[in-house]
């Protein structure tokens, strides 16, 4: 089972749902980031469950330990290794499920490729893994810090609620002030109560995260297989309950000509080269241009629902799927923080791959 992603700054995560703990290996990191344990702890509390009666109550405090790799405050180029001890499981919730399949879920596939299944919460395939993810990313992101690098997300879409405005609008800090995490708060408001009211209802509700990326310079990415849009793509559709992604113009810009959706360039006061407009994402040829990057990440809705539901079980008899246990009625204002680790961690990787490549 592959658990590792990067080429020299580089994640292994283990751990499941409702073992003793789950944590991340995290090797190439240089020496001498300063390690904010504090940083790295708020990064994790923002995806913890528990926040609002629109996610889970699943009671995790979430806090982490530093097994190696960092000394008096600083990374020391050695291997880093992270834990997180899992503190409020409650598997006889999922006994009912040991030998059914869950609709959506990876109960099936799992099973059928492995030939054992933990079916406690979902085992490895539980969204309880991306905990790891964010603790890694957030050291990313202080690595990134050096280069001048942020990543900043936000929900702009729940269901078909939709933020119209553009990115360039906001006010990302307004994310922060409120549990759905979107920076307007307004539609915040009719969110909440969108998935609240769905939760009520016993069912579930998708949307979208947009993220950007800002000053992330000129260079970064391969132009053949690893394309920097290939790796956000591919880092984002590792998350639990991502169905796609799209960056820039994505989607829209098949309705545009060639000639509107070309991103002419000019020379600034400075002489700096920029685009006029940034329907590229700020990626060209696999390669970032030093405009924003930007790109959004759609999310089903969650698969565990309050209400019955007709499957099978493992020895392909009908059954009914009951409902139960603690669960997300819409996952993304809590993937805020992982789909902005997941970015933090191609670009970091990307960061060290192109002082590489040219002397």
């Amino acid at each position: 089972m592959s658990s590792t992603y990067g080429k020299i700054f580089k994640i292994a995560t283990f751990g499941e749902s409702h073992g003793a703990g789950i944590g991340v290996v995290i090797e190439g990191c240089p020496a001498g980031i300063d390690f904010s344990l504090d940083y790295i702890q708020s990064e994790l509390d923002r995806r913890k469950p528990g926040q609002s009666r629109i996610t889970t109550q699943r009671r995790e405090a979430d806090e982490f330990e530093v097994l190696s790799g960092v000394f008096e405050g600083k990374t020391t180029g050695t291997p880093i290794g992270l834990v997180i001890r899992n503190q409020d499981q409650r598997s006889k919730d999922y006994s009912h499920i040991a030998a059914q399949y869950r609709p959506s879920h990876a109960d099936y596939t799992y099973q059928a490729k492995y030939g054992v299944r933990d079916y406690r919460g979902g085992g490895r395939s539980s969204a309880r893994e991306t905990a790891a993810r964010v603790a890694a990313g957030a050291l990313a992101k202080l690595l990134l810090q050096k280069a001048g690098v942020t990543v900043q997300a936000y929900v702009s879409q729940v269901g078909r609620l939709k933020l119209e405005k553009g990115y360039q609008e906001l006010d990302f800090a307004q994310a922060e002030n409120n549990a759905v995490r979107c920076p307007d708060p307004a539609m915040a408001q009719q969110m909440f109560d969108f998935i609240d009211e769905t939760r009520k209802r016993g069912d579930s509700v998708g949307g979208v995260v947009t993220c950007v990326a800002k000053g992330v310079p000129v260079g970064w990415g391969e132009p053949v297989f690893d394309k920097l849009h290939a790796e956000l793509g591919k880092a984002m559709l590792s998350i639990n309950a991502v169905k796609a992604f799209e960056y820039g113009s994505g989607f829209a810009g098949v309705e545009m000509f060639g000639s509107e959706h070309n991103d002419a360039f000019y020379t600034d006061d400075q002489g700096q080269v920029h685009t006029t407009t940034n329907h590229s994402g700020g990626i060209q040829g696999g390669i970032s241009n030093g405009e924003d990057i930007y790109f959004r990440v759609a999310f089903k809705p969650v698969a565990t629902i309050m209400q019955d539901q007709d499957s099978v079980d493992q020895f392909g008899d009908k059954v009914t799927v009951q409902g139960k246990g603690r669960h997300d009625p819409c996952v993304v204002p809590r993937a805020v923080p992982i789909v902005e680790a997941m970015a933090a961690l191609v670009l970091a990787d990307f960061y060290l791959r192109a002082r590489a490549s040219r002397l």
